[in-house]
């Protein structure tokens, strides 16, 4: 299998419904779904399933067990962590082909050692303080269609 346009990771996902979703939007980009463990859900969900539609027997995607597990799956890669707290917007990243975005659970985002260990390479999304947050789902797309902008836009320069 060629290597992943873009590799999404999910950091302890709780809703299967948005981790079914995004497994879709990976299917579509050619990105490779990373699930680091502890998971809300059972990986045979139905729910998941039903979510991920028949697209889920396209979709390329891994369950590590921890942090460090994946870390050693990717190695030599400097990844991009989302986080709402982050001061730098996600637009402002020049993302490249085979890039990392990690992404933290629904309810409590990434823990502040990772984004402290890596506070440099933190990104939001800007929106308005009357919405406390994005779905999951929703914000992975959002980050990842971006991403795949700038490449197109690089291949016509």
């Amino acid at each position: 299998m060629p290597d992943p346009a873009l590799h999404i990771v999910l950091h302890q996902p709780e809703i299967p419904f948005n981790t079914g979703a995004i497994g879709r939007t990976c299917v579509a980009l050619g990105a490779k779904l990373w699930l680091v463990r502890p998971l809300g859900f059972r990986l045979d969900h139905r729910h998941l399933r039903r979510a991920g539609l028949d697209y889920w027997q396209h979709l390329e995607w891994e369950a590590v067990d921890d942090w460090a597990s994946l870390l050693r799956q990717l190695p030599d890669r400097a990844p991009w962590f989302l986080s709402k707290t982050a001061p730098t917007p996600y637009t402002t990243a020049g993302f490249r082909h085979g890039d990392v975005l990690v992404f933290g659970s629904e309810s409590q985002g990434l823990s502040r050692s990772i984004l402290d260990a890596y506070a440099d390479r933190c990104l939001r999304i800007p929106m308005r303080p009357e919405a406390r947050s994005l779905n999951l789902a929703v914000s992975v797309a959002i980050v990842a269609f971006e991403a795949r902008r700038q490449w197109e836009e690089g291949k016509e320069e």
